[in-house]
């Protein structure tokens, strides 16, 4: 437990909460004699806590995303493989206390009882010590190790789409305005239109890179609008 503790960052004033935390209802469910809880209470507030977390995070550091683009990223950023990252490099499943049937099918590897684990652990220091103890570990485990894949996995192209689409008859459409540079080092010009009318302009080192670019900023134009 000591060195769970040290991974999280945080020493529990009630180690009862984090060992509740850690028990699967497979294990409860053996030993009941001994008044042994499972952690899907804990599970379920702890969901609430990661999600209102992030969605504050998102809020607050994106002020030109739109609604359904936050609710994407959210998505993204509280769902089962990213909680279960989040479980393997704390190595929780060391921890968790499992039914003998559980623990011999594996059940130390299983996604969704990893997932359910980290949401009751949060849930856990949490209610130990405040939000704003478990704001700090949902900041270092989730959203940093987010905002270092930003970068390479955020689709503001898609983002656009869903977003024009919303409304029927309205096409968006790419157009290169010119590139520049030796031929080792390039710089591409796009500019996106929203039905023959531009609506952003971006650059990048090839055009798919300068279409993501003019997508944002399409993105940040509608956003000021809506």
């Amino acid at each position: 437990m000591k060195t769970l503790e040290e991974k999280l960052g945080y020493t529990f004033q009630n180690r009862a909460l984090l060992e509740n935390a850690l028990t699967h209802s497979s294990y409860a469910n053996e030993n009941r004699g001994r008044g042994m809880r499972s952690n899907e209470r804990l599970e379920f507030l702890g969901d609430s806590v990661l999600g209102m977390v992030v969605a504050d995070f998102l809020y607050r550091t994106n002020p030109n995303l739109p609604e359904g683009e936050l609710t994407r990223v959210r998505a993204n950023l509280v769902c089962e493989n990213s909680l279960v990252v989040m479980a393997r490099e704390l190595d929780l499943g060391r921890y968790l206390l499992l039914g003998h049937g559980e623990d011999a099918g594996g059940g130390r590897e299983r996604p969704s009882i990893l997932a359910d684990a980290v949401e009751a652990v949060l849930a856990a220091v949490y209610l130990d010590g405040g939000l704003s103890r478990a704001r700090t570990i949902i900041q270092t485990y989730i959203l940093d190790r987010a905002a270092q894949e930003k970068g390479a996995n955020h689709d503001f192209k898609t983002a656009l789409q869903e977003l024009v689409q919303r409304e029927s008859g309205r096409v968006l459409s790419y157009h290169l305005l010119g590139e520049s540079g030796p031929d080792h080092a390039k710089v591409f010009q796009v500019e996106v239109q929203l039905n023959g009318t531009s609506i952003g302009q971006g650059q990048g080192r090839s055009k798919k890179e300068a279409e993501q670019s003019a997508a944002q900023a399409g993105l940040e134009r509608l956003a000021s609008f809506s």
